[in-house]
């Protein structure tokens, strides 16, 4: 199932190593503290607590929204990529 994980973390040790968790997982970045990707039920819960472990006493906050095909075909974006020379 198709899911939308994002987080607010200060800690920058912290954050770099749930993003590589999300990496490890099979999730593409699509801004800076969010991913998206195709996960299975019992693996989207054995990376929370990955997740969980790690960020221990820690202040932050994760979110994982798992996304129907339905919503996910309904969904809206706009991508701009930059090109070579823009400022």
């Amino acid at each position: 199932m198709r899911c939308l994980l994002v987080y607010d973390i200060p800690h920058d040790g912290t954050r770099t190593k749930i993003a590589d968790f999300c990496l490890d997982y099979g999730l593409d970045r699509i801004q800076y503290s969010a991913f998206m990707g195709d996960i299975a039920r019992t693996y989207q819960e054995e990376l929370m607590l990955k997740i969980q472990e790690r960020l221990g006493e820690r202040p932050g906050k994760v979110q994982l929204f798992p996304i129907c095909d339905k919503d996910w075909r309904r969904r809206l974006e706009i991508i701009q990529e930059r090109e070579d020379g823009d400022d």
